[in-house]
């Protein structure tokens, strides 16, 4: 890992794998994430791209080539990534490819203290995360099929089949979840102490 500084963000590391592709200016950055629905993968706001490629020039892994305004438009920098930042990049996505990290995501959480819901709130609320599911699920293969269509190589678009696969997993298990509270497997005896479930694997 380079030690230009603080642990890479997804962020700054979709900043630098874009910049690694040809120097781009952050706006034409953000609009290149979109199209590509990058936004999946990490929250992309122009704001925050524009900071992040700034922090990045600060630690020498990209540099400004140039300024320049079109018409009445701002001023734009257009970028390009250093070989600093192209050693950054690699290492920090080998990294993250064999690394387990330890995350925490909310879901798990919420569901460990859905007892705390009444049944059938539970299956709304559950009833209503699978919908979302569900238009999420159709909205990557509507990508998919527009990348295939394309004929871009699979490796620019193995992060798409990853979260098909993911959320499908989610929604076919959200399904059997539903199912299972509606016949009654949610109910907590009466008897189960806050010790009994503190000792349960």
């Amino acid at each position: 890992m380079s030690s230009s500084g603080a642990p890479p963000t997804p962020l700054t590391l979709a900043a630098l794998a874009l910049l690694a592709e040809r120097p781009m200016h952050p706006y034409e950055m953000y609009q290149l994430s979109l199209q590509r629905r990058d936004h999946r993968l990490g929250k992309i706001r122009p704001g925050t791209l524009y900071h992040a490629v700034r922090r990045l020039a600060e630690r020498g892994l990209v540099e400004a080539l140039g300024t320049e305004r079109e018409g009445n438009r701002p001023e734009r920098t257009t970028y390009e990534i250093t070989d600093a930042g192209r050693d950054h990049l690699q290492s920090s996505v080998a990294l993250m490819l064999a690394q387990v990290a330890a995350e925490y995501p909310v879901f798990p959480f919420a569901l460990g203290e859905a007892h705390n819901l009444p049944e059938d709130e539970v299956i709304r609320l559950l009833t209503t995360r699978r919908s979302a599911l569900r238009e999420t699920l159709g909205e990557i293969e509507a990508g998919i099929g527009l990348v295939r269509g394309k004929n871009l190589p699979w490796a620019y678009w193995l992060q798409l089949e990853y979260l098909h696969t993911v959320l499908s997993a989610q929604a076919s298990w959200l399904e059997s979840a539903i199912t299972d509270i509606g016949a009654g497997r949610f109910t907590v005896p009466a008897t189960f102490t806050s010790l009994e479930r503190e000792t349960t694997p």
